[in-house]
């Protein structure tokens, strides 16, 4: 039986949605709500999956809306843990909008939200150290 590799603490994660009409605003374009609750689920997930802790959001901060994500388009959330404090953690999320027929891409919002990591106690803990760029 083969050994698995060591496991490196990954620090991105992606998600996949389509938008559907009930994720729109009157204008047919994805509501702002909607891409910040993607967002912070992103966000949630790859602070959790570095940390291997318990994460709850402190703080979004910047989230630039550039161009609409319309009804029908695939929404791929990218989020992916750019900084690492104490017990915090940053994370920049970006939703790239797809044109399925197409297979246009578009880079449509970006944000920043950071994350703390917390005990059995609901108190701040630790997270390590993000490893060196290759």
């Amino acid at each position: 039986m083969n050994a698995l590799p060591p496991v490196v603490p990954p620090t991105e994660v992606r998600m996949v949605e389509i938008v559907f009409p009930n994720h729109t605003n009157h204008l047919g374009t994805l509501f702002g709500g909607q891409a910040m609750a993607w967002m912070d689920k992103a966000a949630f997930l790859a602070a959790a999956r570095y940390s291997r802790r318990t994460v709850v959001t402190a703080h979004s901060d910047q989230v630039d809306f550039k161009l609409p994500i319309r009804i029908g388009e695939m929404v791929e959330t990218v989020g992916r843990v750019v900084e690492v404090g104490r017990s915090s953690m940053t994370v920049q999320v970006e939703l790239i909008a797809e044109d399925l027929h197409s297979g246009e891409r578009k880079l449509c919002t970006r944000g920043h939200f950071v994350m703390v990591a917390l005990d059995a106690d609901g108190r701040p803990t630790s997270v390590p150290p993000l490893p060196p760029q290759a």
